[in-house]
Protein backbone atom coordinates (compact mmCIF):
# COMPACT_ATOMS: atom_id res chain seq x y z
CA UNK A 1 0.00 0.00 0.00
CA UNK A 2 2.65 2.98 0.75
CA UNK A 3 6.20 2.57 -0.60
CA UNK A 4 8.60 3.74 2.29
CA UNK A 5 11.55 4.43 1.03
CA UNK A 6 13.87 5.75 3.27
CA UNK A 7 16.71 8.91 2.07
CA UNK A 8 19.16 6.66 2.39
CA UNK A 9 17.98 4.38 -0.05
CA UNK A 10 17.81 6.93 -3.19
CA UNK A 11 20.42 8.57 -5.03
CA UNK A 12 20.79 11.23 -7.21
CA UNK A 13 20.22 10.46 -10.89
CA UNK A 14 17.83 7.90 -10.23
CA UNK A 15 14.79 8.14 -12.48
CA UNK A 16 11.39 6.72 -13.80
CA UNK A 17 9.47 7.14 -16.92
CA UNK A 18 5.48 6.66 -16.80
CA UNK A 19 3.12 7.79 -19.87
CA UNK A 20 -0.82 8.15 -18.93
CA UNK A 21 -3.45 9.00 -21.08
CA UNK A 22 -5.34 12.07 -19.76
CA UNK A 23 -9.36 11.55 -19.73
CA UNK A 24 -12.87 13.20 -19.70
CA UNK A 25 -13.13 11.34 -16.42
CA UNK A 26 -9.84 12.34 -14.90
CA UNK A 27 -10.77 16.25 -15.71
CA UNK A 28 -14.66 15.64 -14.28
CA UNK A 29 -13.12 14.20 -11.16
CA UNK A 30 -10.48 16.94 -10.59
CA UNK A 31 -12.94 19.47 -11.14
CA UNK A 32 -15.54 18.42 -9.04
CA UNK A 33 -13.05 17.97 -6.06
CA UNK A 34 -11.47 21.05 -6.67
CA UNK A 35 -14.13 23.35 -7.78
CA UNK A 36 -11.63 24.59 -10.61
CA UNK A 37 -14.46 25.48 -13.15
CA UNK A 38 -12.45 27.25 -15.63
CA UNK A 39 -14.29 28.06 -19.00
CA UNK A 40 -11.19 26.66 -20.71
CA UNK A 41 -11.72 23.16 -18.59
CA UNK A 42 -15.61 22.82 -19.13
CA UNK A 43 -16.80 25.11 -21.59
CA UNK A 44 -16.62 24.24 -25.26
CA UNK A 45 -17.40 27.24 -27.02
CA UNK A 46 -15.60 29.31 -24.66
CA UNK A 47 -12.73 27.09 -25.48
CA UNK A 48 -13.05 27.75 -28.97
CA UNK A 49 -12.71 31.03 -28.68
CA UNK A 50 -9.21 30.90 -26.68
CA UNK A 51 -6.11 30.21 -29.05
CA UNK A 52 -5.94 26.76 -27.90
CA UNK A 53 -9.21 26.29 -29.94
CA UNK A 54 -10.46 24.00 -27.17
CA UNK A 55 -10.91 22.73 -23.72
CA UNK A 56 -7.66 21.78 -21.86
CA UNK A 57 -6.90 19.26 -18.93
CA UNK A 58 -6.18 21.18 -15.99
CA UNK A 59 -2.40 21.98 -15.89
CA UNK A 60 -2.37 21.60 -12.11
CA UNK A 61 -3.95 18.21 -12.17
CA UNK A 62 -1.57 17.79 -14.84
CA UNK A 63 1.62 18.17 -11.85
CA UNK A 64 -0.39 16.37 -9.58
CA UNK A 65 0.18 13.34 -11.86
CA UNK A 66 3.78 14.27 -11.94
CA UNK A 67 3.97 14.23 -8.06
CA UNK A 68 2.56 10.90 -7.96
CA UNK A 69 4.73 9.20 -10.74
CA UNK A 70 7.48 10.63 -8.26
CA UNK A 71 6.55 8.96 -4.97
CA UNK A 72 4.38 5.62 -6.60
CA UNK A 73 7.54 5.09 -8.69
CA UNK A 74 10.49 6.91 -7.64
CA UNK A 75 10.95 8.31 -4.06
CA UNK A 76 8.31 6.60 -2.02
CA UNK A 77 5.64 8.26 0.52
CA UNK A 78 7.57 9.13 3.40
CA UNK A 79 9.05 12.13 2.33
CA UNK A 80 7.14 15.48 3.01
CA UNK A 81 6.46 18.19 -0.06
CA UNK A 82 7.81 21.42 0.68
CA UNK A 83 8.31 23.37 -2.03
CA UNK A 84 6.68 22.25 -5.69
CA UNK A 85 7.77 24.56 -8.48
CA UNK A 86 5.45 24.02 -12.10
CA UNK A 87 5.81 25.12 -15.43
CA UNK A 88 3.29 24.87 -17.55
CA UNK A 89 5.21 25.02 -21.13
CA UNK A 90 2.10 23.57 -23.52
CA UNK A 91 -1.16 22.77 -23.69
CA UNK A 92 -2.77 19.28 -22.35
CA UNK A 93 -5.72 18.43 -24.58
CA UNK A 94 -7.98 15.28 -22.71
CA UNK A 95 -6.98 12.50 -25.21
CA UNK A 96 -3.33 13.13 -25.27
CA UNK A 97 -0.98 10.61 -23.67
CA UNK A 98 1.64 11.96 -21.63
CA UNK A 99 4.83 10.88 -20.66
CA UNK A 100 6.13 12.15 -17.58
CA UNK A 101 9.99 11.67 -16.88
CA UNK A 102 11.07 12.29 -13.17
CA UNK A 103 14.42 12.37 -11.56
CA UNK A 104 16.22 12.94 -8.38
CA UNK A 105 18.34 16.30 -8.87
CA UNK A 106 19.93 16.82 -5.44
CA UNK A 107 19.98 15.49 -2.01
CA UNK A 108 21.14 16.85 1.09
CA UNK A 109 21.80 14.69 4.43
CA UNK A 110 22.55 16.92 6.83
CA UNK A 111 18.46 18.45 6.02
CA UNK A 112 17.30 15.23 4.69
CA UNK A 113 15.95 16.81 1.75
CA UNK A 114 15.51 15.72 -1.80
CA UNK A 115 15.01 18.14 -4.58
CA UNK A 116 12.92 16.37 -7.83
CA UNK A 117 12.72 17.35 -11.18
CA UNK A 118 10.76 16.51 -13.61
CA UNK A 119 9.43 17.27 -17.82
CA UNK A 120 6.45 16.14 -19.16
CA UNK A 121 5.71 15.51 -22.68
CA UNK A 122 2.60 14.87 -25.14
CA UNK A 123 3.12 12.24 -27.60
CA UNK A 124 4.36 14.12 -30.60
CA UNK A 125 6.95 15.47 -28.16
CA UNK A 126 5.78 18.59 -27.30
CA UNK A 127 6.78 19.74 -23.77
CA UNK A 128 4.06 20.28 -21.54
CA UNK A 129 5.40 20.61 -18.09
CA UNK A 130 8.54 21.45 -16.11
CA UNK A 131 8.81 21.12 -12.67
CA UNK A 132 11.58 21.05 -9.70
CA UNK A 133 9.96 20.62 -5.98
CA UNK A 134 11.86 19.14 -2.40
CA UNK A 135 10.82 16.76 -0.02
CA UNK A 136 11.85 16.37 2.83
CA UNK A 137 12.45 13.11 4.78
CA UNK A 138 11.76 12.03 8.60
CA UNK A 139 14.62 10.64 10.12
CA UNK A 140 14.42 7.14 11.00
CA UNK A 141 15.03 5.80 14.73
CA UNK A 142 16.88 3.09 15.16
CA UNK A 143 14.61 -0.39 15.21
CA UNK A 144 16.43 -0.44 19.52
CA UNK A 145 14.81 3.19 20.43
CA UNK A 146 11.45 2.78 18.25
CA UNK A 147 11.10 -1.02 20.13
CA UNK A 148 11.48 1.14 23.45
Amino acid sequence: MYDLKPFDSLSVGDEVSVSKTITEADGALYIAATGDFGPVHVDDSYARTTRFGRRLAPGIMVAGICTNVLTAELAGTLGVSIEDRFWFTGPVFYGDTISFRVWIHAMNAETRTVTWQASASNETGLEVLKAEATLKFPRIKPKAEAAA
